[in-house]
């Protein structure tokens, strides 16, 4: 079973802003998109680059990199290079605190 761990005050994460964090040995990145928190693996799929780094445009995070681009909602591939989704995390705010579920 998953456990929720706190990671940031909501604060940390304002909205249309991300935060890096690392959770036992993951770096996840947290978006705050429209004041709905989401929460990826910090590791694009196609070739490890750090996506909190990439551009984000509504739901689409983009690789820095090589320009591939994941569904920060669902992790879903929506181009390439990449072909594996990445990896998605329940991610939520309870009072000031922003935890995740791993």
């Amino acid at each position: 079973m998953a456990d929720l761990i706190r990671v940031a005050a909501l604060e940390d994460v304002p909205p249309g802003g991300r935060l890096v964090v690392e959770v036992r040995n993951v770096w996840i990145v947290i978006f705050n998109v429209g004041g709905r928190l989401y929460a990826v693996e910090d590791i694009c799929t196609h070739d490890d680059g750090p996506l909190a780094e990439g551009e984000l445009d509504d739901h689409e995070i983009m690789c820095p990199r090589h320009g591939a681009r994941f569904d920060i909602r669902t992790g879903r591939v929506l181009s390439m290079p990449a072909t594996k989704p990445v990896r998605r995390f329940e991610v939520r705010a309870e009072g000031n605190d922003v935890l995740v579920e791993v």
